[in-house]
């Protein structure tokens, strides 16, 4: 029996009491750590977390990075005027500027550094506000990228292949998320909030992904069949054939789904627009 007297071991105490026998394999460390949630000495957010950090350690920046195709990048010899509509749709904070082609990357634009062409247009040049690009292999493990973007104070880097071209680019809370799950932002919806939200006068909508397909036709007048999902996001996975990263875009039945925020597992939310249907198209 318990002596009452005695303090109490904390969590932390419980758990290396747990641990002292060394586990053999990956899989038997994760049976530990899930024996130790079940016994309440972790809670579910710090089970997600040290399951993240271990996930980590075995995947590359091939495995989170955002593909060339989906890019949102900055030509140099545009005017600022062009462009900045796609600073402003996109919400990042951080653009590649490119010369002739996306393997020509002239540097990194951070998009608060437009407060000084509206302060002075006049006198704003744009090559001189851009930050060195930083370009790592796309084999490079994601632990050893952390590192890296820590020890640098990088957020950004553009990924290439074994031949030089860019494939892609990768930033710090595409790797983060792996550990902690996804990062909010501006485009996030709220989980006290509807799952369909017009935004910008009710031409464009944020959606929930876990939003019921019945709700969303009956909401946009659609008739997407719910035999085989339940859910938009759902609908998305099963028109692409994949899990669509963040930046992707679906077209069908009058209706285009831009992937606002998705994760290596799950989708979250989406973009959702109207467009012209051409004669012949339908879902």
């Amino acid at each position: 029996m318990e002596d009452p007297s005695k303090p109490r071991p904390s969590w932390l105490e419980r758990l290396s009491t747990m641990l002292l026998r060394e586990p053999e394999d990956r899989e038997e460390l994760i049976e530990l750590l899930h024996n130790a949630f079940e016994r309440n000495l972790l809670d579910a957010e710090a089970l997600g977390m040290i399951e993240g950090v271990l996930e980590v350690s075995e995947l590359t920046v091939r495995d989170v990075m955002i593909p060339r195709s989906q890019m949102h990048v900055l030509n140099i010899d545009d005017p600022i005027s062009r462009f900045l509509p796609t600073v402003i749709d996109s919400g990042h904070s951080r653009f590649p500027v490119i010369g002739e082609s996306k393997d020509d990357v002239q540097g990194i634009l951070l998009a608060k550094e437009l407060l000084r062409y509206f302060h002075a247009p006049a006198t704003f040049n744009l090559k001189n506000v851009l930050r060195p690009a930083v370009f790592v292999p796309e084999s490079k493990p994601l632990n050893v990228l952390l590192r890296d973007f820590r020890a640098t104070h990088n957020h950004m880097a553009v990924v290439v292949d074994e031949y030089g071209g860019v494939c892609g680019l990768v930033t710090i809370e595409d790797v983060i998320e792996q550990i902690v799950g996804d990062i909010e932002d501006e485009y996030d919806i709220e989980d006290d909030e509807d799952d369909i939200v017009p935004v910008r006068g009710n031409e464009r909508y944020r959606v929930k992904a876990l939003t019921e397909i019945e709700d969303f036709n009956h909401y946009f007048g659609t008739d997407y069949a719910d035999d085989d999902v339940d859910t938009v996001g759902g609908l998305v996975i099963s028109l692409t054939g994949h899990l669509p990263k963040r930046g992707e875009k679906i077209e069908a039945a009058g209706l285009r789904f831009t992937v606002l925020r998705a994760d290596s597992r799950r989708l979250d939310s989406l973009l959702v627009e109207r467009i012209q249907l051409s004669a012949g198209q339908g879902v």
